[in-house]
């Protein structure tokens, strides 16, 4: 027969291990996996480096307008689809959108620059 030597601080230290190894793990689909907003897509131009206004402009209200030390994310919904757009200043000039996200409205990927055309139509069909 086998004997097996559990020390008594052998399950904090398990614990301890298992905790660590899920801390650093990247999660799928949050910003490390993800790439940045690129102005060769067509379409991202009408976002990319434009202001928190040029956005109301072109989409609206945001939905959602937040706020994390100097970055602001501003949120646009539509019927097809949720555009985040993370505005940063550059330099002490006005916050300017250097990334976007974008996501069907049940949590699937969806084209960006689709998204961005999809909700600039969106009040004009209202």
């Amino acid at each position: 027969m086998i004997r097996r030597l559990v020390t008594p601080l052998a399950p904090p230290l398990l614990l301890a291990l298992l905790v660590a190894g899920c801390a650093g793990a990247p999660r799928p689909g949050g910003p490390a996996t993800e790439r940045p907003a690129d102005l060769h897509e067509a379409g991202l131009e009408r976002v990319v480096g434009r202001t928190a206004r040029d956005l109301v402009a072109l989409f609206g209200p945001a939905d959602l307008d937040s706020r994390e030390g100097q970055a602001r994310r501003l949120q646009f919904v539509g019927p097809a689809c949720v555009l985040d757009a993370y505005l940063y200043p550059d330099k002490g000039s006005e916050p300017t959108v250097t990334y976007l996200d974008t996501r069907r409205r049940d949590g699937d990927d969806i084209d960006r620059a689709s998204c961005v055309a999809a909700l600039a139509r969106r009040d004009a069909a209202k």
